[in-house]
């Protein structure tokens, strides 16, 4: 999710409950608008206009604003919901909780379980001004010295998050970190069993390594479960302003989300990739140089960092085979979902060779 382009211009006159614009798929302003009065009164002043976020493969989000003011809005993909996948009262919880700590997350308003309001849970929070940086070539734009910076403060805030007591925080029982390598495994073996509906070569191999492999964990701490360069928002001053999509949020492995940012910082540019990547923009570290600075901040062992590396392959796999899956039935909207079942193949190859080469 990205700050993105609000909605702009000044909203027709018209009853407020039922706004003159026009919405895009998968939010109802009349409903949204009627809820935010009931729960939030004087929130909002003037019809709504929404407006798409693009960059998000997974839950929607969209900008929303009453031509004063603007907030976002997420709610879950349309259509082919997996089991436990796309909790908005999870995101919303973790948010809430985080919100007054250290970890930098927008300020949560409102959360609607009633699936009549909008066609599906959501929640609304506080937009925060920001650019999620994507690629090598918008990230390059920084110049070499703050982009060195950028992706270290990535890592301290990582290391910021990691820090949380969750009983401090109200989330004692967010997750069942004991055996959680192990559940994740045969999770997301589910969830690839869930959305598969082709030969992936490789990828049961994959699993079955990473299932005889599992290394002990730390003690476990909060996790982002999507931790990337492109999950948070920089601001004008080129520091991190919001960290977002928290839809995998548990209590677990703290390496876990380590991991998963060494794959994004190794991936390679993939043709025609709609996944972000930005390991070739000038000053971007190294991966060895990011797990040296986590190690140095959170005195975690990380040794066994490739094993990590190798399953959030395995995991963006399932992911994008998700995602996949849901545009071969038309419940996608946006753009890019085309080229993402060629990529999985792709990131079954480099999870192995992350494993195989340590």
């Amino acid at each position: 999710m990205s700050a993105g382009t609000p909605p702009s211009g000044t909203p027709a006159a018209g009853d407020p409950a039922h706004p003159t614009h026009p919405a895009p798929p998968g939010v109802d302003l009349a409903g949204v608008r009627a809820y935010l009065d009931r729960e939030r009164p004087g929130l909002v002043d003037g019809p709504l206009r929404a407006e798409l976020i693009e960059g998000g493969r997974s839950n929607l989000t969209y900008a929303i604003s009453d031509g004063t003011a603007r907030w976002v809005l997420r709610r879950p993909p349309l259509g082919h919901v997996l089991a436990t996948a796309h909790d908005m009262a999870r995101e919303y919880r973790v948010i809430s909780a985080l919100h007054p700590t250290g970890v930098p997350v927008p300020e949560p308003l409102a959360l609607c379980t009633d699936e009549s309001v909008t066609g599906s849970p959501f929640y609304v929070m506080e937009y925060v001004a920001g650019t999620p940086y994507r690629s090598a070539k918008q990230l390059a734009a920084l110049g070499p010295q703050s982009t060195r910076a950028l992706l270290l403060d990535l890592v301290d805030t990582l290391v910021e998050l990691h820090t949380v007591d969750p009983t401090a925080v109200g989330l004692a029982d967010f997750g069942r970190p004991d055996g959680y390598l192990e559940r994740q495994l045969r999770r997301w073996g589910k969830q690839l069993a869930a959305s598969k509906n082709r030969e992936l070569p490789g990828i049961d191999a994959l699993r079955e390594k990473l299932t005889h492999a599992v290394p002990p964990s730390p003690a476990p701490t909060v996790l982002h479960g999507d931790y990337r360069l492109d999950n948070v928002l920089v601001g004008a001053d080129r520091t991190i302003t919001a960290v977002l999509d928290w839809e995998m949020s548990t209590l677990g492995d703290p390496l876990s989300d380590l991991g998963l940012l060494v794959m994004y910082t190794e991936q390679p540019e993939f043709p025609d990739s709609p996944l972000s990547t930005t390991r070739g923009a000038p000053g971007h570290p190294e991966a060895a140089e990011l797990i040296a600075r986590y190690a140095e901040r959170s005195g975690r062992d990380v040794s066994h960092i490739a094993w990590y590396a190798a399953f959030a392959f395995f995991k963006l796999a399932v992911i994008a085979e998700g995602i996949h899956y849901r545009y071969t039935l038309g419940q996608t909207v946006g753009a890019g979902f085309d080229r993402i079942g060629a990529l999985v193949p792709l990131l079954v190859e480099n999870g192995l060779t992350t494993l195989q080469e340590g």
